[in-house]
């Protein structure tokens, strides 16, 4: 489990690599499988909620990352108590995507308010299927 704290828009950067870091070592350490798909999109998603939460709350949010029935679970804790909505697919728009990725690459995704602010929450899987589908989606 790792709980990091961060406050200016340059951490964001700090923020993947902390993800990677926790992912490296719990292959390294712990011997649990992390596919290069996992790594990569556990990265994307802490890079997206951090994004959300220096750009839309004011003060730190918090990281925490912590591994849960094969998957990395993500929290970021922001001050800001708006829950984020997502907005209707518009591949003209600019901007603004960021959910809709979070959600689209995770296993699970909720959001919860907390007495101060909100906390969102996302799993990746971290191992890809054995016979090559892509972690927590089936091929239809």
């Amino acid at each position: 489990m790792v709980f990091v704290a961060f406050e200016g828009s340059e951490e964001i950067a700090a923020a993947r690599d902390t993800a990677r870091d926790f992912l490296t070592s719990v292959q390294a350490v712990h011997g649990l499988p992390v596919s290069k798909r996992a790594l990569g999109m556990v990265q994307l998603v802490v890079s997206e909620l951090v994004t959300n939460a220096r750009k839309y709350a004011p003060g730190p949010c918090l990281l925490d990352l912590e591994i849960c029935g094969g998957a990395v679970e993500i929290s970021v804790w922001d001050s800001s108590p708006t829950l984020p909505s997502v907005l209707a697919p518009d591949p003209g728009r600019i901007g603004q995507h960021g959910l809709e990725i979070v959600m689209a690459v995770s296993h699970s995704f909720a959001v919860h308010r907390e007495p101060v602010g909100k906390r969102i929450t996302a799993a990746v899987v971290l191992a890809d299927d054995p016979d090559g589908d892509v972690a927590g989606h089936r091929a239809l």
